[in-house]
């Protein structure tokens, strides 16, 4: 059988052993397989240019950039506290709310702190009224204080009178006397004449009643001498070898009269703040050093001031003051019933519900600032050389990924590793060292930023790249430190 087939296979037709479709190439294999190689050689030559030219372009980039992976986003939170004690009405926000500054939070209930507001209005007005019966009266103590002083200046006026009149009494005393000498002298000379018949007894009797009446006159003129010296507080008669008119020369400032008018005046003076510097002056002394007061010593400014720093009307003017600053301070605590948010942002940690009587300073809520945001980048100890403040970045995050790139700059160093900055810094003591690459935050904030359509949130990762080979631009360029800046202060209120 195997011959058989093997002979019908092998049959001598001629037509069997020739294929039916025979292809014909214009061109021999060797000759296309000639022509492919050096077209393979170009296009690897090409792709190993292309290569070699990534691979330098990026060599040349990393020198002139430095990256990191260890950073996010991080930004200002302001916790929400009441001013006030008080039972919360309504709570208007809720998490993940965005608010704008200003928009309400919280309300508090108003009407305990309206009645209190009333109770300090009263009180005001109480002080105020004080304080105008207060003006009143020391305008009437002012007032006694000017009757006292022309008091004291009569008394003194007045000794100096009584002084003179005992000068005056004394003058006509002398007279009288003169007088009486001369009618004794014509009384004898006419009861000689009267002897020899050379006068009239009526003359006679005339020069006699002359004599008497300048008898009577002496004695009057000098009962009027006593009766002044006595007016004056002195002896009637003066002591040996003094005369009548012989006077203390300070009597006009240790008469009582003078005495009792300087207390007076001293008393009315001390209600309204005014008091000598020694009670031991003599009135007049007091007199000069109150016209002191003032340079010209113009009464009436003088009393002006007298009146402005009286003690009373400065305790009432006080009192209106104060009791101003708690009328104040209550419309504070009314307004501290609206909780306000400080910034713009977008709520978070609400713990505050309708009913809740919630203490000063107790957390309600926190909210994240959405505009105030920043990148915290952790950058390896080994390139903080080339990094400085004002240098661009130019980053991208996991969240909006390569399609969305952002921009800022370095504006800071953080002072301190993380790990020395950690609540629990690592401490060796014993010797077993091992040298760990540290991390220092560096602060980025963001250029052309917009968190209307681009919202970075918190925490999130970024990936920045800082080209050190750009030239440091806005404020401490250049530097590793930041300059503090002047503090603005406002200036106090006048009250």
């Amino acid at each position: 059988m195997k011959s058989e087939s093997l002979g019908l296979e092998s049959s001598s037709d001629p037509a069997s052993s020739v294929p039916k479709k025979t292809e014909i190439s214009s061109v021999p294999p060797k000759k296309v397989e000639s022509t492919r190689r050096p077209i393979f050689k170009i296009v690897g030559l090409i792709t190993a240019a292309l290569v070699l030219a990534f691979i330098v372009y990026s060599i040349h980039e990393s020198m002139d950039v430095i990256s990191t992976d260890d950073a996010y986003v991080n930004s200002y939170v302001t916790f929400v506290a009441p001013r006030v004690t008080d039972q919360v009405v309504q709570v208007l926000v809720d998490d993940n709310n965005r608010v704008k500054k200003g928009d309400i939070l919280v309300q508090l209930d108003p009407e305990p702190y309206r009645v209190k507001l009333e109770i300090k209005n009263t009180a005001l007005n109480t002080s105020q009224a004080n304080l105008v019966m207060t003006e009143a009266s020391i305008r009437g103590l002012v007032a006694q204080a000017r009757s006292q002083r022309f008091k004291l200046t009569h008394a003194i006026e007045d000794v100096d009178n009584q002084v003179a009149l005992i000068r005056q009494r004394a003058a006509t005393w002398e007279k009288s006397k003169a007088t009486l000498a001369l009618a004794q002298t014509e009384f004898t000379r006419a009861k000689n004449l009267l002897t020899a018949n050379a006068v009239s007894t009526q003359e006679y009797d005339t020069k006699r009643e002359q004599l008497e009446v300048a008898q009577d006159q002496v004695v009057e003129a000098l009962e009027n001498v006593h009766q002044a010296r006595a007016a004056l507080g002195l002896p009637v008669d003066p002591p040996s070898g003094t005369s009548l008119t012989d006077v203390p020369p300070d009597l006009d400032q240790t008469f009582s009269s003078v005495r009792q008018a300087l207390a007076d005046l001293l008393n009315v003076a001390a209600q309204i703040g005014v008091f000598p510097s020694s009670y031991n002056l003599t009135p007049r002394q007091v007199l000069e050093e109150f016209y002191k007061r003032d340079p010209s010593g113009d009464i009436d400014r003088i009393y002006a001031e007298i009146f402005k720093e009286a003690p009373s009307l400065k305790q009432a003017q006080a009192a209106v003051v104060q009791a101003q600053r708690e009328v104040d301070q209550a419309n504070l605590d009314l307004t501290y019933c609206t909780i306000h948010a400080e910034i713009d942002g977008v709520v978070t940690r609400r713990n505050v519900n309708p009913g809740n009587y919630v203490q000063v300073g107790q957390s309600l809520m926190a909210v994240r600032s959405l505009k105030e945001i920043w990148i915290d980048a952790n950058f390896k100890e080994t390139e903080l050389r080339d990094l400085r403040i004002g240098q661009h970045v130019a980053f991208k995050t996991d969240f909006y990924g390569a399609q969305k790139k952002f921009e800022g700059r370095i504006s800071g160093f953080t002072m301190g590793t993380g790990s020395t900055l950690a609540l629990l810094p690592a401490q060796n003591a014993t010797g077993n060292f091992v040298k760990v690459v540290q991390r220092l935050p560096v602060r980025i904030d963001l250029l052309n930023y917009d968190p209307e359509h681009y919202p970075l949130f918190v925490g999130i990762s970024v990936e920045p790249i800082v080209d050190i080979k750009s030239a440091p631009t806005g404020p401490n360029a250049g530097k590793f430190l930041q300059d503090s800046p002047a503090p603005i202060l406002d200036p106090p209120k006048q009250p």
